[in-house]
């Protein structure tokens, strides 16, 4: 809870309107209603007012970690401090300023469309290969050489320029990767700030959430039709591939650009996945997700260049992807029980 929202609980358990806890403190109440809005922060002697009338401490009205307070014997209010570390646990090793965390945030937002348009050339770069070598192969309008040649050079040019994609927007996002892997202490006003833009970015982020999956859901849909209406005609198979993967592409798109923006919420606010245990846990097991798809790789591009079947070999990344969840759980499993 951010001061602006202490001080409106404060004053309504007191029973007082804005003019009355103005005339006390002999500000107008415009000011009560901006401090009560986020829009200005008291001065410091005002804050000190602010604790005599409502016979709390400084620190509970500074500090967003204190969320609750009891009454002692005599009356006196007794705070208790609901922070994200507790006993025995290991004490914040990075501040995160105001500044920090917008800049953070735009970058991620700026940032997220363009790599996931990274993603969604990888996916897109076997659609001309696979659509060559069915012209080919059912019109007999161009050679095999012709169609292999052409379709593998466009097929390179698209993942080169992901892989460029990659570097160049993934080495701006490296420099906050210690809020992803270390852990992080807010400082006085950000943790309301990133709570109120991730509770305006939840109903996008689920509409657009929605649409991804459904996208990838429904691909499928065009390929069962054709066989459905068509029988086996290769040709018309073919295409529905192609269009198999763009839609798939056109749904992961939707997915990492929503989701990256998401987890930068989350990052910050040090919830859901990189909770403080979460990100001890992924130090121990950071080793697995870079080796395993290397390998996935790897198996894709030997296969399909050994079989050039790349109509077929596109089912490697679904089950890996789902493998990958499977197995990275087992190892942080395996790494949590060691701990």
């Amino acid at each position: 809870m951010i001061l602006a929202d202490k001080i409106m609980q404060l004053r309504k358990q007191k029973g007082w309107s804005q003019e009355e806890l103005a005339e006390k403190l002999g500000i107008s109440r415009q000011s009560v209603s901006k401090w009560e809005s986020g829009m200005s922060v008291p001065d410091l002697d005002k804050i000190l007012k602010l604790g005599e009338l409502f016979a709390v401490s400084t620190d509970y009205l500074l500090k967003e970690e204190m969320e609750e307070y009891e009454q002692d014997k005599d009356g006196i209010n007794v705070y208790v401090e609901d922070s994200a570390y507790g006993e025995g646990e290991c004490d914040p090793i990075r501040s995160i300023s105001m500044q920090e965390a917008e800049d953070y945030l735009n970058l991620t937002e700026n940032m997220s469309k363009r790599i996931a348009a990274g993603v969604m050339l990888c996916i897109l770069s076997p659609v001309c290969l696979i659509l060559l070598g069915g012209i080919c192969e059912y019109f007999g309008t161009l050679s095999d050489s012709a169609a292999g040649g052409l379709g593998m050079v466009v097929l390179l040019g698209m993942i080169i320029l992901a892989v460029a994609i990659f570097i160049l927007n993934g080495t701006k996002l490296s420099r906050y990767e210690y809020i992803e892997k270390e852990i992080i202490s807010l400082q006085y006003g950000v943790k309301g700030m990133v709570e109120r833009k991730k509770e305006m970015y939840e109903d996008h982020f689920r509409l657009w959430l929605t649409v991804g999956v459904s996208l990838c859901i429904a691909a499928v849909i065009p390929l069962f039709l054709s066989i459905m209406l068509f029988g086996e005609n290769e040709f018309l198979l073919v295409v529905c591939v192609a269009i198999l993967l763009v839609m798939v592409a056109v749904g992961v798109f939707v997915l990492v650009s929503v989701g990256m923006v998401h987890e930068s919420y989350e990052k910050l606010l040090q919830n859901g996945d990189y909770t403080v245990e979460q990100k001890e846990l992924g130090k121990r097991t950071s080793f697995f997700p870079p080796i395993y798809w290397c390998l996935v790789v790897a198996i894709y591009l030997g296969i399909s260049f050994h079989t050039m079947n790349w109509e077929r070999t596109w089912i490697i990344w679904p089950v890996a992807g789902v493998l990958f969840a499977a197995v990275y759980g087992v190892v942080k499993a395996m790494a949590g029980r060691k701990r």
